[in-house]
């Protein structure tokens, strides 16, 4: 009787465990939960991921296109990245897109996740780099670095080099400009940055862009319905000249007393 209750008892103790850890394997999870609600949405995605809310609806975490990278830019998030975990992301600062021109990221998505419209890679959207720290980038403190604007893989068009005149000397300095329409978001620049943290980064559009008002207004242009009507008709050459003398004439006349 004592060995039968003996093993009773035995029976619970390991039925309490059990449960137990059942409990504890449902608390990491609740908490993972927690962690992926968390997560920051500011993430950069591979190219042609749709706008996030929608990427997360449709990505089902099975890894493709990170198999299917040549250059292991691509990660899939782990418990602890800021991150939703299991989804793909890369940081440019360790491995930068290097725009594979079949794209094969986006053919290896079967979801449609990674939008298969996307069939020219410098079309990608993946962020936006931004100068973020003028003060410690070479350039700006007057030395001929331009790595950033060498490296890109759309030079002269996503990264510029523009004269901009200098405070302590009469010599202008060469300092690189990103244009937003131009760039993917690649991330070259970022990792060919010589400086120990770099100054130009990355970042998500939302993160790199404003938003401009809609009820502003620019006079010198004509882009939009209320301007178009002020678009300056195009004068032949040869009246040209019998147009500024008139401007003169009327200009003259205003200033005779």
């Amino acid at each position: 009787m004592a060995g039968a209750e003996r093993s009773r008892r035995d029976f619970f103790q390991r039925l309490a465990r059990g449960a137990g850890g059942a409990v504890l394997g449902g608390s990491v999870w609740a908490y993972l939960l927690q962690e992926q609600a968390h997560a920051t949405p500011f993430a950069l995605r591979p190219p042609g991921a749709l706008d996030e809310e929608d990427f997360l609806a449709t990505c089902i975490k099975c890894g493709q296109c990170v198999v299917d990278c040549p250059y292991d830019t691509l990660d899939l998030a782990k418990v602890g990245d800021p991150v939703p975990i299991g989804t793909p992301h890369f940081v440019p600062r360790t491995t930068p897109c290097f725009m594979c021109p079949d794209i094969p990221c986006v053919k290896a998505c079967p979801t449609g996740a990674l939008d298969p419209g996307l069939t020219d890679i410098a079309q990608a959207e993946m962020g936006i780099a931004v100068l973020v720290d003028h003060e410690n980038c070479l350039s700006w403190r007057g030395l001929r670095c331009e790595i950033c604007h060498r490296d890109c893989p759309l030079t002269n068009t996503a990264i510029t080099v523009e004269p901009h005149p200098r405070k302590l000397s009469k010599h202008a300095v060469f300092v690189p400009v990103v244009h937003s329409d131009a760039c993917t978001g690649c991330g070259v620049c970022e990792k060919s940055c010589p400086l120990p943290e770099p100054a130009i980064k990355v970042l998500p559009p939302a993160l790199a862009k404003g938003k401009l008002g809609e009820h502003y207004r620019f006079g010198w242009t004509t882009e939009n319905a209320i301007t178009q009507e002020f678009d300056p008709a195009e004068v032949a050459p040869e009246d040209i000249g019998s147009r500024l003398q008139e401007s003169m004439d009327y200009l003259n006349e205003g200033l005779t007393p």
